[in-house]
């Protein structure tokens, strides 16, 4: 059953890893990919603060969006290059300095500078899924990879309740000095706990980066994966892009704690998580995966029963949350585990290749989003986020196998 043992003395392809271990990886997916998030339900208070247009205030999650990609075409791939533990710190160190200069930035120009950095700077999770993938037997890797991606969304959706309590509270930059101060501590965490593990390729830098392109045109099912979860995230980008802006104008008229409580309702759809990759691992992937997009499409379907702004459409925007991030996380995992069976000397950039084509959605549903808003407000947004899953459950159909 054991097949090596690191020198941080967890083995490749144990069965499980201990408790202890996944909870500090799945916490750490959170935390990290939380950063990515934060300014999310403050586009308001930081563009008005900063002197940035309604139309550009969608800059602030598309850079970031952005700086993930970059993060995730130049720096990803060293995951099969370089020993594990030294490229995740390494690339915390860049989330810690741009969180950094977010807190401390008075103008526009620098507060969108340090989003891309954060963004580059986030990559740390699609470091550590393949890697914890890579420790464990094939039996369990969907359920390793569901409680991580479990870890990573409750992260994502917690995020938008914390920042708006603090911010409304204290400011926005509270927000951003505290998480420099949470990514401190992981990072040193991180350096104690991580097993290393040395990649087994001998490739050039400038291989691994070709090889991707190679990848992503010779390998049909990495390719559909990512392109299901473009058109997924992106109207999950969208959704979550635009409802602040909904929420504390003038339909609702709801205070930034009101935007948190809202944002916390949407939590409950990380219990997706660990469904899917149960799922995925007795061999009902395509119709989960279905599933998952109907519950996207249905989310945005919802929204249009009621009179706006009545008690009803406030709460059938709870529903929609709800399901919308449950469809959402239930279609990244499934992909995870599928891509993640390709063959362990390639999960690093087989990593960075999905979630390049996922984040490009990530990027078109906050910029779009933030344009149907300023120009048709949630009616011309929310069609538009529908079109989205509808698409991708389009595509769908045309999988033979």
């Amino acid at each position: 059953m054991l097949s090596k043992t690191l020198p941080g003395t967890i083995p490749v392809t144990a069965q499980a890893l201990p408790s202890w271990l996944t909870f500090l990886l799945a916490l750490a997916c959170g935390l990290i990919a939380a950063n990515v998030y934060y300014a999310q339900p403050l586009i308001r208070l930081i563009s008005v603060d900063l002197g940035l247009s309604l139309q550009a205030a969608g800059l602030i999650v598309t850079l970031t969006q952005l700086g993930y990609i970059t993060g995730l075409i130049f720096v990803v791939p060293l995951a099969d290059l370089i020993e594990t533990k030294r490229l995740t710190i390494s690339v915390m160190a860049v989330s810690i300095l741009a969180l950094i200069g977010a807190a401390l930035a008075t103008k526009a120009e620098g507060f969108l500078f340090a989003c891309i950095l954060l963004g580059l700077g986030s990559v740390t999770v699609p470091i550590l899924v393949p890697h914890a993938a890579h420790l464990v037997a094939e039996s369990v890797r969907g359920r390793t990879v569901g409680n991580l991606m479990s870890g990573m969304m409750l992260g994502i959706m917690l995020a938008r309740p914390i920042s708006s309590l603090i911010a409304d509270h204290s400011s926005w930059h509270t927000v951003f000095i505290v998480s420099a101060a949470v990514m401190t501590l992981l990072a040193i965490s991180l350096h104690f706990a991580l097993p290393t593990r040395r990649p087994q390729g001998k490739f050039s830098y400038g291989h691994l980066l070709g090889s991707m392109l190679t990848l992503a045109r010779q390998t049909p099912v990495l390719r559909r994966r990512a392109i299901y979860h473009f058109f997924q995230f992106a109207a999950f980008i969208l959704f979550w892009t635009v409802t602040p802006l909904l929420l504390t104008g003038p339909v609702f008229h709801l205070s930034q704690t009101g935007v948190a409580l809202f944002a916390l309702a949407g939590v409950a759809g990380a219990i997706a998580a660990p469904i899917a990759g149960r799922a995925s691992d007795r061999g009902w992937t395509k119709p989960a995966t279905a599933l998952g997009m109907l519950a996207v499409a249905i989310a945005f379907l919802i929204t249009h029963i009621a009179e706006a702004g009545s008690p009803l459409a406030l709460a059938l925007l709870v529903v929609a949350a709800i399901m919308l991030d449950f469809g959402a996380t239930a279609t990244l995992v499934l992909g995870q585990r599928v891509i993640f069976g390709l063959g362990s000397e390639i999960r690093g950039r087989v990593s960075g290749v999905y979630m390049i084509i996922w984040y490009f959605g990530g990027a078109l549903g906050s910029s779009v989003g933030a344009w149907a808003y300023a120009h048709g407000g949630w009616e011309l947004a929310s069609w538009v986020g529908l079109s989205l899953p509808v698409i991708g459950l389009l595509y769908f159909a045309t999988e033979k196998e």
